[in-house]
């Protein structure tokens, strides 16, 4: 009996569609799964999984196709939607929004914000928010929070300012060398013309933002949105009375926050602090 492929599910995922589009461009090339497998460097086996979306695209492997399959960067740019599907519903929107900002200014309650993670102090943040995930999962979630972190590396990159809360820099998050790792990160971003960091002390006492983290994004051609987030959701505003509710309340703790210089020299010694 000759071998019969399984039929594909393109309008069922961005994976579906990775899958289908993969297939339609081998065939039209007159490549087999072995032969295309050879060329990127995968197994048939493993190849062939991700044609049918039943395993998750590794993020070397969309460039190889689309040099392998003349896909023109239509791989790539599968596979960053691919990533956006892997967010919450509730968040999707304001990953879309991230993209398109020229300015961003956050305020960190709990964690280093994700476009700063390193990969270590990330996936410890992810075990800890799930602690019943394999590997399997915590890397791929850990590759879609990564995924975001290319702004930063573009062409134009957004500005970005952010409030550190002083919980962030305490509270450990894996082992100390993550950490200090971790900190140093920060420090060496702090230091290129497109970031800033200040740390809001505990000594300030209270402020308008202590449920959660808040996201500002301003766009050279749109009006501004906000983003507020607590540990297990969060809500993109864009109604301009609540935008400039929640810009209130950011400028109030930047004015409350060490200064840049004085914050980076504080996250000096924390990091000092962790060392011994």
């Amino acid at each position: 009996m000759a071998f019969q492929e399984r039929a594909l599910q393109p309008d069922r995922s961005v994976a579906d569609l990775f899958g289908y589009e993969l297939r339609e461009a081998r065939k039209r090339l007159g490549l087999s799964l072995a032969s295309l497998a050879k060329v990127v460097d995968y197994s048939k086996t493993h190849l062939g999984n991700i044609e049918t979306a039943d395993r998750a695209i590794p993020p070397d492997l969309p460039a190889k196709l689309d040099k392998a399959l003349e896909g023109g960067g239509l791989f790539g740019r599968l596979h960053q939607l691919s990533h956006l599907e892997r967010f919450p519903q509730w968040s999707r929107r304001f990953m879309e929004l991230e993209q398109l900002a020229s300015y961003m200014r956050k305020y960190s309650a709990g964690l280093f914000p994700g476009l700063w993670q390193t990969a270590e102090y990330g996936k410890a943040a992810i075990r800890l928010g799930r602690p019943r995930a394999g590997t399997e999962e915590v890397e791929r979630v850990w590759a879609a929070r990564a995924s975001r972190q290319d702004i930063l590396t573009r062409d134009l990159p957004p500005h970005v300012w952010v409030v550190l809360d002083e919980a962030v820099v305490r509270r450990q998050i894996g082992n100390s060398s993550i950490m200090h790792r971790q900190i140093e990160h920060v420090l060496d971003l702090s230091d290129g013309p497109n970031t800033v960091v200040q740390v809001l002390p505990f000594s300030t006492g209270g402020h308008g933002a202590m449920g959660g983290s808040v996201t500002l994004l301003d766009f050279l051609d749109a009006p501004r949105a906000a983003y507020v987030e607590g540990s297990v959701s969060g809500q993109l505003l864009e109604s301009p009375d609540r935008v400039h509710e929640i810009a209130l309340t950011y400028d109030l703790l930047q004015a409350a926050a060490l200064p840049p210089e004085e914050s980076r020299r504080w996250l000096l010694r924390a990091m000092e602090e962790i060392r011994t």
